[in-house]
């Protein structure tokens, strides 16, 4: 039997579909939650215990610290699978050779690199490589009709993304970053399946952050609902079906251009100039569980057959599928809640600090508004819950 590894920030939902194929399965991640499934071959960074904090992800992350835990499994297995949190580009050339899915990324995580080669030929925000936050304000005064964002070079997830803003006070700290010009409109993802020679989109959502839910111009991700149709893009627009047409080809130009296999996702924003190009994400995306649960397919074997050369069938939608990531209201301690549409919860009694990811919602429904509803009518528990259990700011 084969050997894989599954190595990312959170390897739950991968693990319960690897679990049903023919492999022997390992696991390297940052998080631990109560209802991943326990392995022979698991290692995790941050171990959860009771009146502990479990810290700022974004200060206790890196790539390095999940190779080092993992070397050994490195060694010993026969396939890799990196997952989001860590490139391709992380490992060791001899590594990297084991990897089912993207080997070479660079010109798709680096952003601009990435703007440079589509600006021709793709609608795309203007894109800009700054070196400090002078530059930024200097290229600024030369656009005054535009507004920008800084994002870093490389990065997922919608963290370190600010406006560009006088009153604002931003620091580099040594790493790299873009100036992009700031295009509102609505998110958009896609994801597809591709082999060497082939692409297919199999499903297009609409993409959650922050700011869809009042945070104005804060671009953190916070979920997807997809299928995308014209209940489902949550706004009013002309034509859904020529969006959707549209993306298909597109994100499948795209996927076909850079050469990339396996399970891939193309994020846009819609607005009224049409359809901008944002970033490809070069692995298996958050929209993961909404595939399987709305296809009826397993998104990890899907994956690993069009890394060898085979895209599945995909069959039509059964239902809708919406998750939403909660970011805890406060600082506060985990209580177990009876709830059976939530995962990624905390272990019992940590400590989960303001503004860091609490729990995922994840639900289905063949009917849009009832699922919206039962979303919104979890989100609240969970927010009341957390203020119940909200301990003292240190």
């Amino acid at each position: 039997m084969k050997k894989l590894l599954l190595i990312g920030i959170d390897t739950r939902s991968m693990l319960n579909s690897a679990l049903k194929l023919d492999y022997e399965v390992y696991s390297a991640s940052y998080f631990s939650t109560p209802d991943m499934p326990k392995t022979k071959n698991q290692r995790i960074i941050l171990r959860e215990n009771e009146n502990q904090s479990c810290g700022i992800f974004e200060d206790e992350f890196s790539p390095g610290a999940l190779l080092e835990i993992s070397q050994d499994y490195l060694d010993e297995v026969d396939y890799i699978i990196p997952i989001s949190g860590i490139s391709p580009s992380d490992f060791k050339k001899d590594d990297r050779k084991k990897i089912l899915g993207n080997r070479d990324v660079g010109n798709v995580e680096d952003k601009f690199r990435f703007y440079k080669k589509i600006k021709e030929k793709f609608l795309t925000p203007m894109t800009f490589r700054v070196s400090d936050i002078d530059e930024a304000f200097e290229i600024d005064g030369n656009y005054p009709n535009s507004q920008f964002i800084l994002k870093p070079l490389q990065g997922s997830g919608g963290y370190d993304i600010n406006l560009l803003d006088n009153d604002g006070e931003i620091d580099f700290n040594g790493n790299e970053f873009i100036m992009q010009e700031y295009v509102k409109g609505i998110n958009l993802s896609s994801s597809v399946l591709s082999t060497k020679d082939d692409a297919k989109c199999i499903a297009n959502s609409r993409l959650l952050t922050m700011n869809d839910f009042g945070a104005e111009d804060k671009f953190i991700y916070i979920g997807n609902i997809l299928p995308l149709t014209e209940k489902s893009i949550m706004a009013e627009v002309d034509d859904i079906d020529n969006i959707i047409c549209k993306m298909a080809k597109t994100s499948e130009s795209l996927i076909e251009n850079f050469g990339l296999i396996g399970s891939n996702g193309v994020d846009y924003i819609l607005n009224e100039k049409g359809l901008h190009v944002i970033e490809i994400n070069p692995r298996l995306q958050g929209t993961f569980e909404c595939v399987e649960k709305t296809f009826g397919i397993n998104m990890l074997e899907a994956h690993i057959k069009a890394c060898l050369g085979e895209i599945i069938d995909i069959p039509k939608a059964k239902c809708y599928t919406y998750k939403k990531i909660i970011y805890s209201p406060v600082r506060m301690k985990y209580s177990p809640l009876d709830l059976d549409n939530i995962y990624d919860m905390p272990h019992e009694g940590s400590i989960t600090e303001k503004g860091e990811p609490l729990l995922t919602i994840i639900e289905k429904s063949s009917d849009f508004e009832k699922l919206c509803k039962k979303v919104e009518s979890t989100s609240k528990i969970v927010n009341e819950a957390s203020k119940i259990s909200q301990l003292d700011e240190e």
